[in-house]
């Protein structure tokens, strides 16, 4: 039976357009779901959208629509950016369908049956666009003297009837949670953060709202709705069928992983385990925050015009280079800068000079003097043995670096094979082999074939289009392109297909 494997995007808010943060975060689910698949795991990836609250409310209301009319034409561009993206997820949430609607009704009540709810007023600073409530120590002052979140976002005093969660009574068992569960919180920035947060003391939670009616209604009081990010957190389980403990997605949860940004990290690590503890239900295996990208070096935002669409990326650049780009440029994690100068150097450079000129070249000499058929491995020389060594431990080398999500160093031990095969052809040199030894020259072009078929084996989830046509060439079939394939060489002889270009250089058009 296979391994489970639970992988989340956060369900991103449809107040606004997607742009390349929300395809970045969803592009590095999908190549943990790809590769677990291929290392023979059951995956469920879920992604979706978040669409109660007072800022849709507001949105919906400025655009002169209803709130669910406002989500119904926004939702679907968030499946369509996952579309264009290549995104392979098995299901994508909307919290206003009515599963989300029943299973979030059902952990309220389960919060209140363990008496972790109380009914109280709240009185404190709220800001609209983070649907965030913040502390008077946690605001920054601006120079003209107004208040606004550490976010940046506008602040109000709110006065309102409330029913809290007692947050505060799980200070400790978080804690206790965090240093049994070291790998829960990632990167370790991030955990320290969360750390220093919690020790210095946590407040009951304002769970419910009453000065707005865009929510999923409180059981039992619906003059209160319910705090966008209890609801918006459910959505992990809701997908997996819960409360029905025999729905086919039962057994996923808990999820082995959610993908958040960084600015959403205190709800996903201090609120969501808490609730799951406080309804009796397990937290979430580990929690990874990455970083903001800038825009050639400035902030992204709407005022500057400098917001990117993924499908404008995907059709300059191709799909794959930009899958590539997203997860090679910036240790993941860390925040990156965005620039269309480094993507064409590393469409150029690492994708059609390094790996796709050794495919081009390696297919081509078998093309050409091998009669198109993979040629028969003769004895190995200490260069062959040392570069299929090399090749043979690529699967264990991703894998350790994906499960940690380490993109960026999991990319880079792919590519130091890749450049070390270039090496190896320069040096064995086989287009001067035909002449002087034939045998040698079948051998170097076949040890240069397997270790191309390896590449393009662990390269799938980043580049699947890409690398299907490499296997192709390679005469890899589509049964044997699994991690555990690997293991069995293909045979002899078998015929290889004419080879083509893989990855085209990019021209910039002439001004």
């Amino acid at each position: 039976m296979k391994s489970k494997y639970y992988i989340t995007t956060p369900i991103y808010y449809v107040n606004d357009v997607p742009h390349i943060g929300h395809a970045y975060t969803t592009l590095a689910c999908d190549v943990l779901a790809r590769w677990k698949r291929l290392d023979g795991y059951d995956v469920f990836f879920l992604t979706g959208t978040d669409e109660h609250g007072q800022k849709v409310e507001k949105a919906a209301a400025a655009a002169g629509v209803a709130p669910q009319a406002f989500t119904d034409r926004v939702s679907p561009a968030f499946h369509e950016m996952a579309q264009v993206m290549g995104v392979s997820n098995d299901d994508f949430i909307r919290t206003t369908e009515p599963r989300h609607k029943r299973a979030t009704a059902e952990l309220w009540r389960r919060l209140q049956t363990n008496g972790q709810i109380y009914l109280g007023g709240y009185e404190g600073w709220y800001a609209v666009r983070d649907e965030a409530f913040y502390d008077e120590s946690e605001l920054v002052t601006r120079p003209d003297g107004t208040k606004v979140a550490p976010t940046g976002a506008p602040v109000e005093w709110v006065v309102e009837p409330s029913y809290f969660f007692k947050l505060s009574a799980w200070q400790d068992k978080l804690l206790e949670f965090y240093e049994t569960h070291p790998d829960f919180i990632a990167p370790t920035s991030r955990r320290n953060e969360v750390l220093s947060f919690v020790r210095g003391g946590l407040k009951d939670l304002s769970i419910s709202r009453t000065s707005f009616t865009w929510g999923i209604p409180v059981p039992g009081d619906p003059a209160h709705v319910m705090y966008v990010w209890l609801d918006a957190l459910n959505n992990y389980v809701t997908a997996t069928g819960w409360p029905d403990l025999q729905a086919p997605r039962a057994g996923f949860w808990p999820a082995d992983l959610h993908m958040v940004g960084k600015d959403i990290l205190r709800f996903h690590t201090v609120y969501w385990p808490a609730f799951l503890m406080a309804a009796g239900l397990e937290p979430p295996k580990r929690v990874f925050a990455h970083g903001w990208w800038t825009i050639e070096g400035e902030k992204m935002s709407k005022s500057l015009g400098n917001v990117i669409a993924p499908a404008e990326l995907v059709a300059s650049y191709g799909l794959d280079p930009v899958r590539f780009f997203l997860l090679r440029e910036v240790p993941f994690g860390n925040d990156g800068d965005f620039s269309h100068r480094a993507l064409i150097q590393r469409k150029n450079g690492e994708l059609a000079n390094d790996l796709g000129n050794l495919s081009q070249r390696s297919l081509s000499l078998i093309a050409r003097n091998c009669e198109g058929r993979l040629p028969v491995r003769g004895p190995l020389s200490e260069d062959d043995t040392a570069l299929l060594a090399a090749a043979e431990a690529l699967p264990g080398a991703v894998r350790e670096r994906f499960d940690r999500q380490a993109f960026h160093d999991a990319l880079e031990e792919i590519w130091k094979v890749i450049r070390a095969s270039n090496s190896y052809i320069d040096r064995q040199a086989p287009w001067a082999l035909r002449k002087t030894d034939p045998a040698r020259m079948a051998t170097v072009l076949r040890v240069l074939a397997d270790v191309l078929r390896a590449v393009a084996t662990v390269l799938q989830p980043v580049m699947p289009g890409s690398m299907a046509k490499m296997l192709d060439q390679l005469g890899v079939p589509e049964e044997a392109r699994t991690i555990a394939a690997l293991g069995a060489p293909l045979p002899d002889g078998t015929i290889l297909p004419p080879p083509q270009g893989v990855f085209p250089r990019h021209v910039e058009d002439a001004a």
